[in-house]
């Protein structure tokens, strides 16, 4: 298992860099915290679902939330714990948010050599949860099934998204019927089949972008026909082409806020 080049770690957050698929062990802190890729791709995997938190974004762990990372691309990752007082009002379960560039410069600055007294980490703090509260939750969080079948159609497409079969040929597979499935997407993941695996496929493109795969390759790998239909997808959910999340530093704008819903992939 690949292991962080370079740690530094002090009570109020701490940076990794990690190789391409650097994965950390399953752990849990005592503290909520904030973790965010100045570079690279992370996927947090928590027991209610994986987050993909590309440069633009900006995942939330509550605390004693058992998880764990990995790193798509050579990423450079940041952790920001927050005090209780402040962790109270952020929200209860994993999320994952937008990081507006004053987020990003905030996160970048209790990250980086600077070291900054007590008070002024405080405020900082606060300008950043108050920034947080501000921005929509993001769709990069794809739940985890609970229902084994759903869960068996889950690990199918996780294992290929571009399996472009429909619900009902899926379902004979796992051996339940599509108005079953399609009610189970719907109860335990409020959303519907298409959407899900929409999203599915974006995260997926969002880690094959950060190890250098162009975007045609990308389209056909996670089963869009054509790469415009991917390009309108990821846009979007992701809310910036998959060209210009490619080059996205931490001083540079994501691109116009996602729309809340996903658009269903072409068949």
């Amino acid at each position: 298992m690949p292991v962080a080049r370079q740690s530094r770690i002090w009570p109020s957050g701490g940076v990794h860099r990690w190789p391409s698929g650097g994965t950390s062990q399953a752990h849990s802190h005592p503290r909520g915290h904030l973790v965010y890729a100045a570079g690279g791709v992370l996927s947090v995997h928590t027991e209610q679902g994986t987050s993909v938190v590309p440069a633009n974004r900006v995942a939330w762990i509550p605390a004693h939330s058992t998880h764990h990372h990995r790193a798509h691309g050579d990423t450079d990752m940041r952790i920001v714990f927050l005090p209780p007082s402040l962790a109270r009002r952020a929200p209860a379960h994993p999320a994952v948010f937008l990081a507006s560039g004053l987020v990003r410069e905030i996160l970048l600055a209790l990250t980086g050599p600077r070291q900054y007294d007590q008070g002024a980490r405080a405020r900082l703090h606060r300008v950043l949860v108050d920034e947080l509260r501000e921005a929509p939750e993001q769709p990069t969080q794809l739940p985890t099934p609970r229902d084994d079948r759903l869960r068996a159609v889950a690990r199918i497409l996780d294992g290929n998204p571009a399996d472009s079969r429909p619900l009902a040929e899926l379902g004979r597979q796992v051996g339940a019927g599509a108005r079953t499935l399609s009610r189970l997407f719907h109860d335990e993941l409020g959303m519907t089949f298409y959407e899900w695996r929409t999203q599915l496929r974006v995260c997926h493109a969002l880690v094959l972008l950060a190890e250098g795969h162009d975007t045609t390759h990308v389209a056909h790998a996670c089963g869009w026909a054509n790469p415009s239909g991917f390009i309108a997808a990821f846009t979007t959910i992701i809310g910036t082409t998959p060209g210009r999340h490619s080059k996205v530093s931490p001083g540079t704008s994501p691109g116009r806020p996602p729309r809340k819903r996903p658009a269903a992939p072409r068949r």
